[in-house]
């Protein structure tokens, strides 16, 4: 009962299978009425105007840069603590990231490094909420204003988190999404962009429909393609489950909540453990649990969980380590908090659907390495 415990997954429930079976009874199994039933539910529970559904998390960043004009020769700032979507995302479209190091208490962006690499290149701003804990929208909005630079916040980990009873969807000029199986709600794969400008709401979803615009003038067969585009759109499919999915979030996220405070409560008292902080007045969706090794090997313990059925995971390898990026000349050194923290990080099991006994076998096999 206790063994193969993985570090997340996902949370799926008879009625979420129910509404993509009555989706396959529809005409529609694509581009169909339940594309905006989920975007609307989507704008409606973070409160923001518009949200724009694409085919995963990925595609919700490349799509944002584009609408914002990022091209070729102009630099986007960010975080080398992140999946490599954030980044690449700019780059698909001829664009330098520019990494700034992480703050080693929240593990966010440091704002005071944003400023220091801001040059005439400089496009955008692009914060990952890292583990599901928003980054300092307040210091980062006034930096993005001073500059009048976009601030995009890439909020695959945080969807269900607040800073200051402000929903995650509301704290940026865009917000990205994603609904892999381990993220906070899950359409299989996709994601969205959350937005008050409807202007570029319009523009990333001809871009997600391989840029293509009817001109019903011209026959109602007829469109043009201004922009190459891509399909990256998502299925009636996938937003039935979404819509589905979207009603048990707040419910997902208190139980991951909880999860991390039983946690949090267990290790506080641990020397040899560092713990990600949780500022007043923010509160973090728990994607991820992490914990940092200060005096123990990480990959002895890694191995030895494995071994009793516990799996783990590293988030992540930095950017700035992978050979796609350091053909932009970063080497290892150049970030020292975040290279600190990859050498002794584990993410732990954090997930609904994760039971209590399971999660005190996690801590009890831990606790036990811990005194070897």
């Amino acid at each position: 009962m206790l063994k193969k415990i993985p570090y997340s997954c996902q949370t799926i429930s008879q009625d979420d299978i129910q509404a993509v079976i009555k989706v396959l009874k529809t005409s529609f199994l694509t581009c169909g009425p339940k594309v905006g039933e989920f975007e609307k539910a989507l704008a409606k529970y973070v409160g923001c105007k518009e949200a724009v559904v694409v085919s995963s998390g990925t595609a919700a960043l490349h799509v944002a840069y584009f609408a914002l004009g990022i091209k070729e020769g102009d630099e986007v700032i960010t975080t080398p603590l992140t999946f490599s979507a954030t980044s690449a995302g700019f780059c698909y479209l001829g664009a330098k990231p520019v990494f700034c190091d992480i703050s080693p208490d929240t593990l966010n962006i440091s704002p005071k490094e944003i400023e220091k690499k801001i040059t005439k290149k400089t496009k955008a701003i692009s914060v990952v909420d890292f583990a599901g804990l928003p980054c300092n929208y307040e210091v980062l909005k006034k930096i993005a204003k001073k500059y009048k630079l976009p601030l995009i916040a890439d909020a695959c980990h945080s969807f269900g988190g607040e800073y200051f009873g402000k929903k995650v969807g509301t704290l940026a000029d865009l917000t990205c999404l994603s609904f892999h199986p381990v993220k906070g709600i899950t359409t299989g794969e996709g994601g969205a962009i959350l937005t008050n400008n409807s202007k570029l709401a319009q523009k990333m979803r001809v871009f997600r429909h391989h840029g293509a615009v009817k001109n019903p003038k011209k026959g109602g067969w007829y469109y043009e393609i201004k922009d190459l585009g891509y399909n990256y759109r998502l299925t009636d499919l996938q937003c039935a489950l979404g819509i589905s999915q979207l009603k048990k979030l707040d419910n997902f996220i208190k139980r991951r909540r909880e999860i991390a405070q039983k946690y949090r409560n267990v290790f506080a008292g641990l020397e040899e453990i560092l713990l990600q902080e949780e500022p007043k007045g923010v509160k973090s969706a728990y994607h991820l649990f992490v914990v940092q090794f200060k005096t123990k090997n990480r990959k002895a313990i890694y191995e030895a969980l494995k071994a009793k059925g516990i799996f783990t995971q590293v988030h992540y390898v930095p950017l700035h380590f992978q050979p796609a990026y350091q053909k932009f000349g970063y080497k290892k050194g150049d970030f020292p908090n975040t290279e600190k923290y990859y050498s002794q990080c584990l993410s732990l099991p954090i997930y609904p659907t994760l039971t209590k006994a399971q999660q005190a076998y996690v801590i009890s096999t831990l606790k036990a390495l811990l005194k070897k």
